[in-house]
């Protein structure tokens, strides 16, 4: 469609305010303009009723008569939006020289939109780049403030928008120069233009308010230019500020399943208030801080901890966490509390499971007991369980390791299929095998051990174990002893017509539970509640955005992924999915996991390898595992996908290396 200029008018760049009219790109270039930007300066065009000359006047005055070449883009209020860009949907033409090639130009790119968008037209000097490209202030997949974006060319940023190269990358911090060791290219920029870069982009986006998508150049005399800026869409969900970094690895081996309701109150709490009683003890952080926010609570049924106060990463400021004497102040003056408590924790916690045994035996056959017995015994599950927390916490922590109750509990497995019991028959005599089988108010009687187990030491009995080993055996005896009060109470309530299965008492809250006691009806719309359904695991590590789990990116993958060493050794093997029955099992197996979960144990001993995403040295399938001699590493990020089954690699459970077979030849 041919085009008469005379129906434009012409608008400087500086006065391009009003988006409706001139568009999003050409708004938002005259707002940068005007907060003291480097944009080059220019006109935009748009359409007017009653003819004029003002186009003509502008482009003799900005080209010289022809003598400087143009460019000539789009600008629309359907383009760089904040949830769309449009981007590359219409005609840019550079290099426009002359008053005939001007014309087509600007007809050429009106004409790139249908008749019915509003179409205005940006018309500024063309910049010869010596360099340039696009800049996202802010990754739009990841942790957002944390890093920029950047992939630059030699020449303009159009051989990038247009696709026809992919660029130099760089991944840029905002205060601290490289995020990443080298650029993944050829070098295009010295250290002076990375850091007019990255001025840029922080002012670009201080003007905007938003994270910006920028396209920039370098000119010969190395200024800075920006040519356009826009709103990144599809962002991420931002964690608000205060968010707490979670993940399931601390607490994954304890609630590897989803939890009930009634499940959460009577195992969760007391776990993050066992917890938080060890972190005071040991002055790991302030008091407040700690009274403020669980360590442990459940997203999506699941459970999940507070890596930083766990310990699982570092604090979010590294900087003022160097500068900031309050930690290290705590911590010497909780040095002498801590030496003591190495000194006197074993005796406390001989004296903590002596207690537990003792009541735990006290207690009646639950169809024996009063409806106040069954309520009483529950409560003393929840204070003793916080109290087991707290030194099973601080045993790991300070009394190191020995044998597993989880190893115990496999070699008395062993004998028992060699002598061909059952499940009911193994747990009646050996209630240590509990420990193989995860919490559940169902009961064990809806899991089942594992039908074989490979190579085991000789049992020694539950008398042997350390102090930790001994104590997380208690916390799985209390916890079966609730669940078998639990399921009594639901029985009577289902008897008297409150429930209408007795299964249904899961859905219930702990407190709710005690108001029935005292009498009250059943809660409003208890009728209306459903079980919470299994769901896909937890990321590794995540921040909660409206209520749901948002993973954070882990490190990219290197040619050597270093987790941590929990030990083991070295081994060599091929990734083993123990998922998936239709594969054939390699002859060394290495299986890769998210979490340690202890359903695991029983595979160890025919592994050649274990590694894992999450996780701590300390964790029980760990020790497992080093009892075993099977190499282990844990907190290898994204070790799912960077290892599908069928690799070939090497295991080093003392550096913490996990290498492909290729990248270790």
């Amino acid at each position: 469609m041919a085009i008469n200029l005379d129906q434009f008018a012409a608008t400087a760049l500086t006065e391009a305010n009003t988006a409706s009219a001139v568009g999003n790109k050409a708004a938002n270039l005259a707002k940068a303009l005007k907060a003291g930007l480097p944009v080059v300066p220019g006109f935009v065009l748009t359409w007017q009723d009653n003819p004029t000359d003002s186009a003509t006047k502008a482009w003799r005055a900005l080209s010289q008569n022809g003598a400087i070449p143009l460019v000539v883009r789009s600008t629309s209020i359907h383009e760089d939006q904040d949830k769309s860009s449009m981007a590359g949907q219409f005609v840019s033409v550079l290099d426009v020289m002359g008053w005939d090639d001007f014309t087509a130009a600007v007809a050429k790119v009106r004409n790139s939109a249908p008749a019915d968008h509003q179409m205005a037209i940006l018309v500024q000097p063309m910049l010869k780049a010596v360099a340039g490209g696009i800049v996202f202030t802010s990754d739009p997949l990841t942790e957002g403030q944390k890093r920029i974006l950047v992939s630059a060319v030699r020449g303009g940023p159009h051989q990038l928008v247009d696709g026809t190269t992919s660029g130099t990358r760089y991944q840029l911090r905002r205060h601290f120069g490289f995020l990443s060791p080298a650029p993944d290219g050829p070098a295009i920029f010295d250290r002076r233009q990375l850091y007019s870069l990255t001025h840029l982009a922080k002012r670009v986006e201080k003007t905007f308010k938003t994270p910006q998508d920028i396209e920039f150049g370098f000119d010969q005399n190395h200024k800075i230019w920006l040519f356009q800026t826009r709103p990144i869409t599809a962002m991420a969900p931002r964690p608000p500020k205060g968010s707490r970094l979670l993940g399931p690895g601390p607490v994954a081996e304890t609630f590897p399943r989803v939890l009930q309701p009634l499940e959460e109150d009577l195992w969760m709490t007391p776990m993050s208030h066992g917890l938080t009683l060890a972190l005071d003890i040991v002055r790991a952080f302030p008091r407040k801080l700690l009274r403020a926010l669980p360590v442990v609570q459940t997203v999506n049924g699941r459970a999940a901890a507070d890596l930083m106060l766990l310990g699982a990463v570092p604090h979010p400021h590294p900087i003022l966490n160097f500068i900031n004497p309050s930690p290290g102040l705590r911590r010497a003056s909780a040095a002498w509390r801590v030496g003591r408590l190495q000194a006197t924790l074993p005796y406390l916690a001989t004296d903590l499971l002596a207690e537990t045994d003792r009541q735990l035996t006290a207690f009646a056959v639950p169809a024996e007991m009063l409806y106040g017995q069954l309520l009483s015994a529950l409560g003393w599950g929840r204070t003793v369980l916080s109290a087991l927390h707290a030194q099973e916490s601080l045993a790991g922590a300070l009394l190191g390791s020995g044998r597993t109750v989880a190893s115990e509990a496999l070699s008395v497995l062993a004998e028992g299929r060699e002598r061909g019991l059952k499940d009911a028959e193994l747990i009646g005599h050996h209630p240590v095998l509990l420990a193989l089988l995860a919490p559940s108010l169902a009961g064990w009687h809806s899991q089942t051990l594992p039908a074989q187990v490979g190579w085991t030491s000789a049992s020694r009995g539950v008398w042997t174990l350390p102090p930790r080993e001994g104590l997380r055996l208690r916390i799985r005896w209390v916890q079966e002893m609730q669940a078998s009060m639990a399921r009594e109470i639901g029985q009577r309530l289902h008897a008297r017509g409150d429930l209408d299965d007795p299964r249904h008492i899961s859905r219930l809250r702990w407190a709710e539970l005690q108001s029935l006691a005292e009498g009250d009806a059943m809660p409003d719309g208890f009728s209306s509640r459903l079980d919470r359904v299994e769901r896909a695991p937890l990321p590794s590590a995540f921040y909660v955005i409206d209520g749901a789990p948002i993973a954070v990116a882990q490190p990219a993958a290197t040619l050597e992924t270093e987790g941590t060493g929990a030990g083991g050794g070295f081994g060599i093997g091929v990734i083993w999915d123990a998922t998936d029955s239709s594969t054939p099992r390699p002859a060394h197996p290495v299986l890769v996991v998210r979490t340690l979960d202890p359903a695991l144990a029983s595979l160890l001993p025919s592994l050649a390898g274990l590694v894992a995403e999450t996780g701590s040295v300390l964790s029980h399938l760990a020790i497992l595992a080093r009892e075993y001699q099977v190499p282990t590493v844990v907190g290898v990020a994204n070790a799912l996908e960077r290892f599908p089954a069928g690799t070939p690699v090497s295991v080093d459970g003392v550096t913490g290396t996990v290498q492909t077979r290729e990248e270790a030849s």
